[in-house]
């Protein structure tokens, strides 16, 4: 059993590494920095310092944000930005884990501000190797990885910012991985109904993962009575553990249905997703009164090869975001080759 064991834990590391490649904003209260979640593990959200350049590709943004791991994207946390009558609504931006928002969205932000929209963005589930954080965190920039509920709080304080600044009725939420289910718990546990009217997600977790059978594995030998998960928890976190798929975290999450009522749901999946696997678990059910739109990323375009991270490099995937916020000026999809791991907004 032991040698299983150690196998185990070495890959759930490799895959969960392949993941991870006090400030203020002008006119802005410091962001939450509480945890309420009942749990020793205490995450903190913070706000962006200045502003990264826009990239084409995620492993240059993944660079930029070691060296620069609070900037924002380009576009985003113009706090004096209202919304106008063709975009009513601020767009937040909701990164993924061991992630930040920069490496995150530094493609999609500034297409979104080019096309009107109020773009907010911040950082949350920050937290140290002793905290409970996991090995992530000794990068820079490693956020996302502090309790999913702790996280939908924080996700929830800057939502009720970003409403006070711009005078907006509600938000639309960009997701990717984690963000998926820290904005589901934030509708459904921590206030967030009636405050956000769209949610477009990338690679979400929504139903967890099996991580190409290893995460399954791992449940099950902890079902058992092995807790595996466990014992790996202080190198990959506690936000990666919620994650793997038939955690209590999501036994309570999904437990009444995907959606609330009251919000248009579009999940964005990828067949050579290698973290949010099957990628079909990112897909949703419509319970009353939500809408869902399912799309394959690869449905007439298999030269989109995007995987978990490039996807947010995806020059379809930005289309389909697009499309889904605003139909009527970004009707038509984009498609394009766009590579594996390294991400080139449709170049190599």
């Amino acid at each position: 059993m032991r040698p299983t064991i150690r196998t185990l834990g070495s890959a759930v590391f490799a895959a969960a590494a392949a993941i991870a490649c006090s400030t203020g904003v002008a006119g802005a209260a410091p962001a939450d920095a509480g945890s309420s979640s009942g749990s020793a593990i205490v995450s903190t959200a913070s706000d962006t310092v200045g502003s990264g350049p826009e990239m084409s590709a995620f492993l240059a943004a993944f660079g930029y944000g070691l060296t620069n791991p609070d900037a924002a994207p380009a576009g985003a946390n113009d706090w004096n930005c209202k919304p106008s009558a063709d975009h009513p609504r601020p767009v937040v931006l909701v990164h993924g884990t061991w992630l930040n928002t920069y490496d995150s969205f530094s493609f999609l932000s500034p297409q979104l501000a080019r096309a009107g929209f109020c773009v907010f963005a911040y950082n949350f589930g920050r937290e140290t190797l002793l905290g409970g954080g996991g090995i992530g965190p000794i990068l820079p920039g490693r956020y996302g990885v502090g309790p999913l509920e702790d996280s939908a709080k924080q996700l929830g304080a800057f939502v009720d910012r970003v409403l006070a600044a711009t005078g907006a009725p509600a938000v639309d939420v960009l997701a990717h991985s984690q963000g998926g289910p820290v904005t589901n718990q934030y509708l459904k546990f921590e206030g967030g109904q009636g405050k956000v009217r769209k949610v477009v997600t990338f690679g979400a977790t929504t139903h967890g993962t099996s991580l190409l059978g290893l995460a399954s594995l791992g449940r099950f030998l902890t079902n058992l009575g092995l807790d595996v998960l466990g014992f790996y928890q202080p190198l990959i976190g506690q936000a990666n553990t919620e994650q793997v798929v038939g955690s209590p975290f999501y036994a309570k999450l999904n437990a009444d249905g995907d959606t609330v009522p009251g919000v248009d749901y579009t999940a964005i999946g990828t067949t050579h997703d290698e973290i949010s696997n099957p990628y079909e678990w990112t897909f949703l059910t419509p319970g009353p009164g939500a809408t869902v739109e399912n799309v394959t990323l690869q449905q007439d375009c298999p030269e989109d090869v995007s995987d978990h991270l490039t996807i947010l490099y995806s020059p379809r995937a930005a289309s389909i975001a697009l499309r889904a916020l605003d139909p009527v000026a970004h009707p038509n999809l984009v498609c394009t080759f766009n590579p594996w791991i390294i991400g080139g907004s449709g170049h190599l």
